[in-house]
């Protein structure tokens, strides 16, 4: 994984940011995360070069989300509405997690504060419980400094991300 730039950002963005890279290169399996807000924005990603290699046609399996960053955002926030949703209808309290196992992957929805939420994508052969227990470090560490202000500054040091520069 190449380290996104954390040149300009405060020294709790730049720990978040850290927190995310040791996340991603310690757990095998791991193949791509995102940190999405509550209104379903991309707050941060692992991959800083997915989006440009997203785009160029793929040989053989596909390691990741098929387009950007912004896609697996996408996904978490679409599995998180719906599963707060679901909770919601049965009356069971907040949704802590959600893991999904499909043939050739696995994708992990976990909430951190206020909302927002942690997705990882993992290959077919990941071990889920590793997977899970680290991304429960993640929240436990990260939740707490993941407030409206540091939401705020990673949202825009992605949008004055200059065009061909990839989260």
């Amino acid at each position: 994984m190449t380290a996104p730039s954390t040149f300009g950002l405060s020294s709790e963005a730049r720990n978040l940011h850290w927190l995310l890279t040791n996340l991603v290169e310690e757990v095998p399996g791991i193949l791509s995360v995102a940190v999405v807000s509550s209104d379903g924005l991309l707050l941060l990603s692992s991959d800083p070069g997915r989006n440009e290699a997203a785009r160029r046609p793929r040989e053989g399996r596909p390691t990741g989300p098929r387009g950007s960053s912004a896609d697996l955002a996408t996904v978490v926030s679409g599995i998180g509405s719906l599963t707060i949703g679901a909770a919601r209808l049965l009356d069971f309290g907040g949704v802590k997690h959600t893991m999904v196992a499909m043939d050739e992957g696995s994708l992990f929805v976990m909430s951190i504060s206020d909302g927002s939420l942690l997705g990882v994508h993992g290959s077919a052969d990941c071990d889920m419980s590793v997977v899970a227990y680290h991304m429960a470090l993640f929240v436990g560490r990260a939740g707490h400094v993941l407030t409206p202000e540091l939401r705020s500054e990673l949202r825009k040091s992605l949008e004055s991300e200059p065009t061909g520069s990839a989260r």
